[in-house]
């Protein structure tokens, strides 16, 4: 890609960002803490149109799908997913810890630069062991670390560690100024091949899993046991069964805002699951 055209996709995708940052109908103030008398929260507006969900897919029609991955070891598999992206002319999301953001920040810097980024917490706990202080600290604590690394502001958007979820988790983070986006599908990469994951297994699972409004999730970096990252291999793959079944992989942010608005999952409790 030249130099103008990932120009030209850096204002777009600013665009796409500054819609989501906004109420659609143009809103009031900045969200706020419901406890009363407290101040702005992030100085931020929120995509209020996207609260009160968890969101895992889009309804739309439209042979369309994002790609997202999480960030929250290591910088591995890093510079060959924006290569690839870069050389496809493919967008994709990027949710960090703040820990991440602090520990690597060039490589944040390097995603912010042409991708969007987004908030996976700040140290990546469970959700059950975090009161309402301690999820507001690790929301809060994650945008600073992402905004300090990235110099520019993360999307609205939040992803709960391990794909733990609640009613009251959803509404906090909402009043927080962020819509929870979750995933559709997980490649299970970020088990590695030392987890019994191979590329081949990610790529396929990736396939399968492929229908219209569907947000995948992959990982980067990689730890002792899981081997160098599998999902920044696999990436070609997933790519190339998008296309061929006449896909085409838009920016996350645009997604979200397609007509018809998002498909969300209502539960009673936290949700706990293997994926990260």
């Amino acid at each position: 890609m030249t130099s103008p055209q990932r120009r030209l996709r850096r204002r777009t995708f600013l665009a796409a960002g500054a819609a989501l940052a906004l109420p659609p109908s143009g809103g009031s103030a900045a969200f706020r803490h419901p406890a009363a008398g407290a101040g702005p929260v992030t100085g931020r507006r929120g995509p209020a149109d996207l609260f009160g969900k968890e969101i895992r897919l889009v309804p739309t029609g439209d042979p369309v799908v994002a790609l997202t991955f999480n960030a929250a070891w290591n910088d591995d598999g890093i510079d060959a997913v924006l290569d690839e992206l870069r050389n496809r002319d493919v967008p994709a999301t990027f949710f960090l810890t703040g820990r991440f953001a602090e520990a690597n920040p060039a490589a944040a810097e390097a995603l912010a630069a042409e991708h969007g980024v987004a908030s996976h917490s700040y140290s990546h706990p469970r959700l059950a062991d975090l009161d309402r202080a301690g999820l507001r600290e690790e929301v809060e604590r994650a945008d600073e670390a992402i905004r300090g690394a990235t110099g520019t502001d993360p999307l609205p958007f939040y992803r709960f560690p391990y794909g733990e979820t609640s009613p009251s988790a959803i509404a906090q983070v909402n009043a927080l100024g962020y819509a929870d986006i979750e995933f559709t599908d997980d490649t299970l990469g970020y088990l590695g091949e030392g987890g019994g994951v191979s590329v081949e297994d990610a790529a396929d699972r990736a396939a399968r899993a492929i229908r219209p409004g569907m947000i995948l999730q992959m990982h980067l970096g990689s730890t002792e046991t899981s081997g160098p990252n599998v999902d920044s291999r696999a990436l070609p793959a997933v790519v190339d069964a998008v296309e061929s079944r006449g896909y085409t992989v838009i920016d996350l942010a645009s997604l979200a805002r397609r007509p018809g608005g998002s498909r969300s999952r209502r539960h009673g409790g936290a949700q706990t699951r293997i994926r990260r």
